[in-house]
């Protein structure tokens, strides 16, 4: 085969949703308004949690963790998804959508085993109620967050590493509004 004279890719160009100028405002309102909706929503939850002492149970923290990642997980991609929105110039650098890439693995892997714990912990709750209190202690509830934290960055670095490993050359245009694995 002959190889050909291609430049490294520094940067991608994602294409987005849409080209019209119309149809990219009013998804620019929309994502805005479900972004600040789920924000706000967590925010609140996270504040009520800490507030008040009845919602300190293990159900509640995983509550929690699971509402800080997605907290993180839509504010990874929302705001440039907006920002790109808006702009004629839909340019990402390649180590920030790396970056994008990364903590979009970290944090959607995360979410998945913290879904996991916490119906482990509801398995607990109702089909051994009697021994739950000495089965859901709170150092069992933070080794599980903890685990699920770390099973989602463990396997994020991993997918992450073989992505980025990858030849980009030719083509930089990205038919998405975020960078992600495929």
């Amino acid at each position: 085969m002959r190889q050909t004279n291609q430049t490294q890719v520094t940067e991608f160009f994602l294409l987005g949703l849409s080209d019209n100028p119309h149809t990219q405002q009013l998804l620019f309102i929309l994502f805005l308004g479900v972004y600040l909706v789920t924000v706000l929503g967590n925010v609140l939850l996270l504040t009520l949690v800490q507030v008040d002492s009845r919602l300190h149970t293990p159900m509640y923290f995983f509550l929690c963790n699971l509402s800080l990642a997605d907290l993180c997980f839509s504010t990874n991609i929302v705001p440039q998804a907006l920002v790109h929105l808006l702009s004629r110039k839909k340019v990402i650098s390649f180590t920030r959508c790396a970056a994008q890439l990364l903590f979009f693995l970290i944090l959607g892997g995360t979410q998945c085993a913290l879904l996991a714990v916490m119906s482990y912990d509801r398995y607990v709750a109702i089909c051994k109620p009697m021994h739950y209190p000495t089965i859901m202690t709170w150092k069992v509830c933070v080794q599980l967050a903890a685990g699920s934290w770390a099973s989602g960055i463990l396997v994020s670095v991993v997918d992450a590493t073989f992505t980025l490993r990858l030849p980009y050359r030719g083509s930089n245009s990205i038919a998405h509004f975020f960078c992600e694995a495929p």
